[in-house]
């Protein structure tokens, strides 16, 4: 299986350090993804990077004058397509071969490129950059959703069956391409952000005797849904974008909404594989003597909400179960704050800092040994460390940005509960008769 995506890449003015961080997996100039694209660190073997048109030390450059030689330096820059294939399904061989094949039958010979082939994640993933200017005839590249549909997924699917590989089935999406996290979440039987909202449909079913009662019902769990249009959409609370209700299967187009509220079966809410949830106290074995604070109060708080700890039979709010299917990673996190005892940014901050220097010492310790078989095992030591000490460092810096996320999500998830309250209240207000006891 081979997931592709494309993002444009317009800005040319920013810092080379941005590729540094091992986290990001997208550029926001053409140096960046260059840079990204062949990033040494990530690729781990000079076999896994291809160019054409241009060189790796000069790709960059090489594409400016391209650029100033037809006089089209401005809009958008180049191109990111990263493609990803399934965890133990390709070899860096292989994956390679076939970002170079894609690379070369996509683009034509008419634009300059780098690959770079990455083995730094569960699954292996190749980057292609290229220019935005063709280097044959000065026009520029066209990106949209039919060119990537009919091009650049048509011909990946393409080669991933020439090399006996799978393939993302979108039958069921009506050919919706699907972000690659929720689609492996979805293969393996994960939660995702639509679950929530499939839950929360379902719930309105049950509660619906009509169509009328139905849209009611949405609306008063804080959805906006709109018919006039060819494809009905419906956006949840909290929300920017709309999604159409056929999206999120067969069982949840109008049509078959409709169905299932004029013939009800025996209710059964949608859960998507649920894992066995051990309750219990996020700590390191040791008793707790003091009331939580800070971080690990607020990541404590969160995966209450979330069903993690013992809590009330209630509903969370959709604004924390969006999140569901990010609960491993929530209690890693929390997992962390207790190992280490931390509670405060600066807490983290400090930990982090001591961490990189930690790495820091075992990168120059590695440098100075010799690369002789003798001490092959002193470098795998060294290397297991770092690999460890990166995963701490990252960590650090994750929970720093999700500590945010988490922070707003508890906000919106007691807005939700004080906006139904109050709806409750009003509802029973207006249900209550109007007796008038003047004589």
């Amino acid at each position: 299986m081979a997931y592709t995506s494309v993002i444009p890449v317009r800005r040319l003015d920013r810092a080379v350090k941005y590729v540094m961080n091992k986290e990001k997996t997208t550029a926001v100039s053409l140096q960046d993804a260059l840079d990204y694209a062949a990033n040494r660190d990530k690729t781990e073997q000079s076999c896994f990077e291809s160019s054409y048109a241009c060189t790796l030390e000069t790709a960059f450059a090489d594409m400016r004058q391209t650029k100033e030689r037809w006089h089209k330096s401005g809009g958008v820059q180049g191109y990111h397509l990263v493609q990803s294939f399934a965890a133990g399904e390709v070899s860096p061989e292989l994956a390679h071969q076939i970002a170079k094949e894609l690379a070369a039958r996509v683009l034509g010979g008419r634009y300059e490129y780098v690959i770079g082939t990455h083995l730094n994640t569960g699954h292996i993933h190749s980057h292609i950059v290229w220019n935005s200017v063709s280097c044959v005839d000065g026009k520029k590249y066209r990106s949209h959703y039919k060119s990537y549909v009919t091009e650049i997924r048509a011909v990946s699917d393409k080669l991933c069956r020439k090399y006996r590989l799978s393939v993302i089935d979108t039958e069921n999406s009506n050919h919706v391409a699907k972000p690659y996290a929720e689609w492996l979440a979805e293969k393996n039987g994960q939660p995702t952000w639509r679950t929530a909202i499939r839950q929360d449909v379902d719930d309105a079913i049950r509660q619906s005797l009509t169509w009328r009662q139905f849209v009611a019902a949405l609306q008063d769990k804080g959805y906006e849904l709109r018919f006039n249009r060819k494809y009905p959409v419906l956006r949840p609370p909290g929300k920017e974008r709309f999604v159409r209700f056929k999206t999120l299967g067969k069982r949840y187009t109008p049509e078959a909404i409709q169905t299932r509220i004029l013939y009800p079966q025996s209710y059964h809410p949608y859960v998507e594989n649920p894992p066995t949830i051990q309750h219990g106290r996020l700590h390191s074995g040791k008793k707790l003597h003091r009331k939580l604070t800070g971080l690990r109060a607020l990541y404590y708080r969160y995966l209450y909400e979330l069903g993690a700890l013992h809590r009330k039979p209630s509903r969370p709010s959709y604004a924390v179960r969006q999140d569901a299917y990010k609960l491993d990673q929530r209690i890693r996190q929390m997992e962390f704050l207790s190992k280490n005892s931390i509670d405060t940014l600066a807490q983290l901050e400090t930990h982090r800092k001591a961490l990189q220097t930690e790495i820091g010492q075992l990168q120059t310790k590695r440098k100075q040994l010799p690369k002789t078989d003798d001490v092959q095992s002193q470098r795998e030591s060294v290397n297991t460390a770092l690999k460890q000490l990166r995963q701490e460092e990252r960590l650090c810096r994750k929970i720093a940005e999700h500590s945010l996320e988490v922070q707003q999500h508890l906000t919106e998830a007691r807005r939700d509960r004080a906006e139904q309250q109050q709806r409750e209240q009003e509802h029973e207000r207006d249900r209550r008769p109007n007796i008038d006891l003047t004589l």
